[in-house]
């Protein structure tokens, strides 16, 4: 079993537990923002506000604000205490949150962030009582203890509304689901009904621009649906009948009655919903580096602050400014800014990847696959349609390629055998009007035969050909050899004695796929093709596609021996399939990419579920990897490298050149670096739109 294979099984075994209770025994407490638990942006918005006006009458009252801004403040009984009082509700008020949170911390023995901050306000805050009351003697830092308070609060805020704000892609795909649908009775009427009432089998009325409320079957009815806010493709799709439709996406100018196939929980809405909310919540080892960091950052400041309190008065510093490079370096150490780093870069990429049809199930996966080397492609369904096109027609001279398909289309018409479907559907993309046909007969292992615009006209293969003893031009008999060299179907066209066409029939590569290679090669990395199907089909794809490597003839059992035997060669290899019968070798791969199909994207193999099925995402994923780790890497260095110049600092070693920072500038630079690191992650938006 490869690392892979644990690291899935490790996934789904917590995948019961609520994102806060995912812990480490590494000290990332950290992980999934736990400090802001029971917190709202709201919340902490209006705190900052009602903070920062406490404040002011702080600062006003403040000798040392009056000393440095040579001014008195009004003067009255009891004026002197104001700063106390006010820094006093200012400390039990906008403190709460950091004391209740260092609590928490220390209880479950991860102290992080809010210990700092808690260490930091309840050192200035007894020691600023104490000299309140003449306890001691010294300079109260009842002003630094408001105006700390104050930014620490706002720096929350700012980093709670950017993590709100990149997660808000569930709520917007809440949002898609409309409250009410109309339900067609068996006598043809119509009532609305609310969404949560429908069942499965009900019959919907859809009207011309108006939301599709839940997953069905068009029973009847043309149109074209906008699927762009659950595929990302932005081209609408054109609905029939027995074509399915997803909830959430809109209906554009026709009116389609539509059979109900999932509702609530069970919609594919609700599965890319699970999912990113899912990817949200799963930890990287970038995650679990920046919680380990953000521990060991704290221990450092501890025991900065223990050694800044023991060595400022062995030189002789009073205790008003030993107390205030304690409280400087405990702020300014805060791993505010790692606690961030990682997070919020995760919640950006997921919602990259949800808007463009590219649904991250396991951060590991997505993390992983900036160090693959190697991409193995499933044929059937990913690099092909996975079902039979016309995908070349030779004409006998005097007839164009498109006059003898839509008559091969019309012969073949009320027929149910692939090679009719093939035809038909063929047609209908090269936009063909195919005729009605009469007098049709089948001729069961030849072919069959129908009038067409009063032309009696042959459908068939070799047999065909045998039975009515006819023999094609030269021109086609070397295009019929060439599809059989291919592994391909050869059909002909026969009218009277004269062989018109022969239309090489197979599982069509999709035109996306050219391009999907090309990327891959063009970024460096060997494409493999592993298929169950016959070498000659296999080789054909590959050859047209420019594949590196074939494995043609695998049974799905197989498969797994294949990616172990690519692994074992020291490849980081992808597998792309469809994620059920290529289950097994989507989990041994170092990253299993799953194709969905727009209705079906709750895919558990697979790390990564592409929706719309198609193969130029892969190297989007990989372009994704690349870029959310260039920005979790810078993030980790700002928030952590700048603490080497800025805690010695803090500590006062530049004391002796009059260089101190106060602790409302620590405070400062502290969410300067978190304001930093927020507005670094939101860069990755365009460092994706780039590549």
């Amino acid at each position: 079993m490869t690392q892979h294979n644990h690291h899935h099984q490790d996934h789904q075994a917590h995948g019961e537990q609520p994102p806060h209770s995912r812990r480490g025994g590494d000290g990332d407490g950290h992980a999934g923002h736990d400090k802001h638990a029971g917190h709202s942006v709201a919340g902490f918005r209006d705190k900052f506000w009602l903070t920062l006006l406490l404040t002011i009458p702080t600062l006003i009252w403040s000798g040392m604000i009056q000393h440095w801004f040579d001014y008195t403040a009004p003067q009255f009984p009891g004026s002197v205490y104001i700063p106390a009082v006010f820094g006093t509700i200012v400390y039990f008020y906008g403190g709460w949150p950091f004391l209740h949170g260092g609590y928490h911390e220390l209880r479950n023995r991860l102290p992080g962030m809010m210990t700092l901050i808690s260490l930091a306000i309840t050192v200035a805050f007894l020691y600023s009582a104490l000299v309140t009351l003449g306890v001691v003697e010294g300079l109260d830092l009842w002003w630094e203890l408001a105006t700390l308070v104050a930014i620490m609060l706002l720096g929350h805020w700012i980093e709670m509304r950017s993590i709100n704000q990149a997660q808000g892609a569930l709520k917007e795909l809440a949002k898609l689901l409309p409250d009410m649908a109309v339900r067609l009775d068996e006598a043809g009427g119509t009532k609305e009904v609310p969404v949560a009432d429908l069942k499965l089998g009900d019959l919907l009325l859809i009207r011309p621009g108006a939301s599709i409320p839940a997953d069905g079957v068009v029973k009847e009815g043309t149109s074209a649906v906008n699927e762009a806010m659950i595929t990302g493709e932005s081209k609408p799709m054109d609905k029939s009948t027995g074509d399915r439709v997803i909830a959430g996406t809109v209906n554009g100018q026709g009116s389609l009655r539509i059979e109900v196939t999932g509702t609530g929980d069970e919609t594919a809405l609700a599965g890319i919903m699970r999912l990113v909310e899912q990817a949200q919540t799963s930890r990287s080892r970038a995650q679990a580096l920046a919680d380990r960091a953000a521990f060991y950052l704290t221990i450092i400041a501890i025991v900065s602050a223990a050694i800044t309190a023991i060595v400022w008065p062995l030189l002789g510093r009073p205790w008003s400014f030993t107390i205030e490079r304690v409280v400087t370096v405990l702020v300014i150490a805060c791993p505010h800014a790692l606690g961030l780093a990682i997070p919020l870069v995760t919640a950006i990429s997921t919602t990259i990847g949800a808007r463009n049809g590219l649904l991250v199930r396991d951060r590991r996966g997505l993390e992983e696959a900036r160090l693959l080397n190697t991409v193995v492609f499933d044929k059937t369904g990913t690099l092909t349609l996975g079902s039979h096109r016309v995908v070349k027609t030779t004409a006998a001279d005097g007839f164009t390629d498109d006059e003898v398909l839509r008559v091969a289309a019309s012969v073949q018409r009320d027929a149910e055998h692939p090679i009719a479907q093939a035809l038909m559907t063929s047609a209908k993309e090269h936009g063909i009007d195919v005729p009605m046909s009469q007098d049709f007969e089948s001729m069961p292992g030849r072919g069959v035969r129908a009038v067409v615009e009063e032309r009696s006209l042959h459908v068939g293969g070799p047999g065909l050909l045998r039975m009515l003893a006819v023999e094609p031009p030269e021109t086609l008999r070397r295009a019929a050899e060439a599809a059989a060299a291919d592994g391909q179907s050869a059909t002909y066209l026969v009218e009277g004695d004269k062989v018109l066409a022969v239309f090489a029939i197979a599982d069509a590569i999709r035109p996306e796929s050219f391009d999907a290679v090309k990327r891959l090669h063009a970024s460096g990395l060997e494409v493999v093709l592993l298929t169950g199907d016959s070498t000659a089909v296999a080789n054909a794809v590959a050859k047209e596609l420019d594949i590196d490597t074939v494995f043609a003839e695998v049974l799905p059992e197989d498969k797994v021996a294949k990616i172990e035997e690519l692994q074992a060669q020291g490849k980081r290899v992808a597998m792309v399939g469809d994620g059920v019968n290529d289950a097994p070798a989507l989990l041994t791969s170092d990253v299993g990419i799953a194709i969905g199909t727009g209705t079906d994207v709750a895919v558990e193999a697979g790390d990564v579920v592409l929706v719309r099925s198609d193969p130029r995402d892969v190297p989007a994923i990989i372009a994704l990897s690349k870029a959310t780790y260039r920005k979790m890497i810078q993030n980790l260095w700002w928030a952590a490298g700048y603490n080497i110049v800025a805690i010695p600092l803090a500590a006062g070693v530049l004391a002796s050149w009059g260089i101190l920072l106060q602790p409302a500038l620590g405070a400062v630079l502290m969410s300067l670096s978190t304001i930093v690191v927020a507005i670094n992650a939101q860069l990755l938006r365009r460092a994706v739109r780039s590549t």
